[in-house]
């Protein structure tokens, strides 16, 4: 009896132990099954949204080409056309006649050259995105030939944005360069605001391309600026950037409370003649010229400043970003003078002579844009009316969707 239940015992711990081993070996075969169902459902996820990704990569393309071809060959001919048309008027006309007509005469050629090679270069283009995305098709679907298909259609599209644009911009002076100038609204924030807004233009004109030369700061106790000056020396900056011209107001509540903290900053923007003249008769007697001592440039931390004011119209303007006080005042006058010129196209007038005072509106006095920092991140354009969600992508440059909707109000 004692060894039948000694087998019985050793019979159950035997039973025991397989039962133990066959679970244990179940747990692991289900938890493979489990984690190799759950890599193939993540890679068909994945697989899903690479095809997804490819469909609507491979859609944008399409539509970029297809946006070329039905515009680039119009476009194409309509400026073919009026190239011809500037060579044939240099051919007829005499050039030594009228120097000023002439070199308006030649600067018109060369931009009708400049767009048609940008549309050439557009059809261009558009064949190369096509056929790389055939070849991205035939060789098993190729992402990075894709990838550079896009690439392609994105330079298509700037290209015939900025065509679009550019023929709405139909000003004297939407073609010239353009000159920023920056002024805090007060002490404090409204100086690290500058600051900002002087970034947020540098910022959209690399996007573009293209870069700002800042040629003036004055910084501040807090690390901001009490002002700056920054440059855009390409064609059509002045017609992009004449909108942003006012009040910029950063506003923000604490815990959502009803109580608005405002700081703000004036933009002032000015036509920079890219190699043009414009005549326009300003009297020397109307001037107030200032070169302020050593001691206030040191004190400024500027360089060899000069103030022009002029007193007919009030208008007061300044240079310091040159290296003598010739080359500052040239650069003052030529901001003088370009903003004569804007205050008579304003006022329909063709002297600054015929400039009135009493109606000139200035820049502190017209509302431009709110930047609410807190609690909604958004941007409020207050000249067009449109909002933006998305502040941060505004102060890093992204202000296409505003500038455009000026130029479009301005039709």
């Amino acid at each position: 009896m004692a060894a039948e239940s000694a087998f019985v015992r050793n019979g159950s711990s035997s039973t025991t132990t397989a039962a133990a081993l066959f679970s244990s070996t179940w747990k692991h075969s289900q938890r493979k099954t489990q984690q190799s169902l759950h890599t193939h459902c993540v890679d068909d996820k994945n697989r899903f949204y690479k095809q997804l990704g490819l469909f609507s990569l491979k859609k944008k393309i399409e539509d970029a080409v297809l946006r070329a071809e039905i515009l680039a060959p119009l476009a194409l001919e309509l400026e073919e056309e009026r190239r011809n048309e500037q060579e044939q008027l240099i051919r007829d006309y005499d050039l030594w006649d009228d120097t000023a007509k002439s070199n308006e005469i030649l600067a018109k050629l060369a931009d009708s050259v400049r767009v048609v090679d940008a549309l050439r270069d557009l059809t261009y283009k558009a064949e190369e995105a096509k056929l790389i995305t055939q070849l991205a098709e035939i060789d098993a679907v190729n992402y990075e030939l894709f990838r550079q298909a896009y690439d392609a259609s994105l330079d298509m599209s700037k290209i015939l944005n900025k065509y679009e644009i550019s023929k709405l911009l139909r000003g004297p002076y939407d073609m010239e360069g353009a000159c920023l100038i920056i002024k805090a609204g007060g002490k404090g924030y409204s100086e690290v605001w500058v600051k900002q807004l002087l970034s947020m233009y540098s910022k959209w004109a690399r996007k573009l391309g293209y870069k700002g030369r800042v040629v003036e700061k004055r910084s501040s106790t807090n690390g901001g600026l009490k002002s700056a000056t920054i440059e855009f020396e390409y064609e059509f900056a002045y017609g992009y950037l004449s909108g942003e011209a006012g009040v910029h107001y950063i506003i923000s509540s604490k815990n959502g409370s009803a109580v608005h903290k405002a700081s703000s900053a004036s933009v002032d923007v000015v036509p920079l003649f890219l190699g043009r003249a414009y005549d326009l008769e300003i009297d020397d007697e109307d001037l107030i010229i200032v070169l302020p001592s050593k001691l206030e440039e040191e004190q400024s931390q500027t360089g060899p400043s000069v103030y022009i004011h002029h007193k007919p119209t009030g208008i007061s303007v300044q240079s310091s970003g040159e290296r003598s006080h010739f080359a500052n005042k040239m650069k003052a006058m030529n901001r003088l003078k370009a903003k004569l010129l804007i205050l008579a196209l304003e006022q329909g007038v063709t002297k600054a002579s015929d400039i009135k005072k009493e109606e000139i509106v200035s820049v502190w006095q017209k509302e431009t844009r709110r930047y609410m920092s807190h609690p909604h991140k958004l941007v409020e354009d207050v000249k067009t009316g449109i909002e933006l969600p998305d502040l941060m992508s505004v102060l890093d440059g992204n202000l296409e969707p505003l500038i455009a909707a000026h130029i479009n109000t301005r039709q």
